[in-house]
């Protein structure tokens, strides 16, 4: 049955056992490498810096507040975890964005025997670092306007437990979009045209790209769950959204 959240189980764990085929494995290893790079340097940002931006948080709380900072930690730990995860894939995707492109096509010619129309690398190249800054632009655009939202939920009790939520289902439909486009790139659909697509699928959409958004969270686990998630992300898309 398609769109419902189930599938984007179901597309990640295929990608996870596509990606150890001979005919994929090699044009995973440069991502990888880019990834294990960019997990050194982000994790130690994050380590260096998570005491001195929580300590900055708790002074700005009144001390009639107080019983509030277990909470708001609580909050704040869920809302920085979500930015570095976003912030690693946002960024290796920027860096490794032809060699998902060219890891979808091959992904896409071993499950149908053929992939997107060829293109020379010289033409492809630009085209996709192109449409990642399509994306990203996107992406900086909407989210200045969730975390509007959310600064302003963050104050009011009880409510602000929807904080994580809103910031956890807006990284779950970044990722989806993020991971089926290399596919959709590959056919040269419109970038609005796939939203479309993805939007139709929503719950499936939601389910596989919260599974990545967990998965870049978690350290380690982050340097592999990218170059996974394009091959999951080719998965769906011929599953639930080539035929619209």
């Amino acid at each position: 049955m398609s769109n419902n959240l189930i599938n984007g189980l179901n597309h990640l764990t295929r990608g996870a056992q596509l990606i150890v085929k001979p005919e994929l494995r090699w044009f995973v290893f440069v991502p990888v490498m880019i990834n294990i790079a960019l997990f050194a340097v982000l994790t130690g940002i994050l380590i260096d810096q998570f005491g001195i931006a929580l300590g900055w948080l708790l002074d700005w709380i009144p001390s009639w507040l107080d019983f509030l900072t277990w909470i708001l930690w609580l909050l704040f730990s869920a809302v920085l975890l979500l930015i570095y995860g976003y912030s690693f894939s946002v960024i290796t995707n920027i860096i490794a964005a032809p060699f998902y492109g060219i890891l979808a096509d091959r992904t896409e010619a071993l499950i149908k025997g053929h992939g997107a129309d060829p293109e020379p690398l010289a033409k492809m190249i630009p085209r996709t670092l192109g449409r990642e800054m399509v994306k990203l632009w996107y992406f900086i655009v909407r989210g200045i306007a969730i975390f509007i939202l959310t600064l302003i939920l963050s104050w009011i009790p009880l409510v602000n437990f929807l904080v994580p939520v809103i910031v956890f289902v807006w990284g779950a439909w970044t990722m989806a979009i993020q991971y089926v486009d290399y596919t959709a790139d590959n056919h040269q659909l419109a970038f609005s045209n796939m939203r479309e697509c993805l939007a139709a699928k929503k719950y499936s959409s939601i389910g596989f790209g919260g599974l990545v958004m967990i998965g870049t969270m978690i350290p380690l686990a982050n340097i592999i769950i990218l170059p996974i998630a394009v091959v999951g992300g080719t998965v769906f898309w011929l599953d639930e959204l080539e035929d619209q």
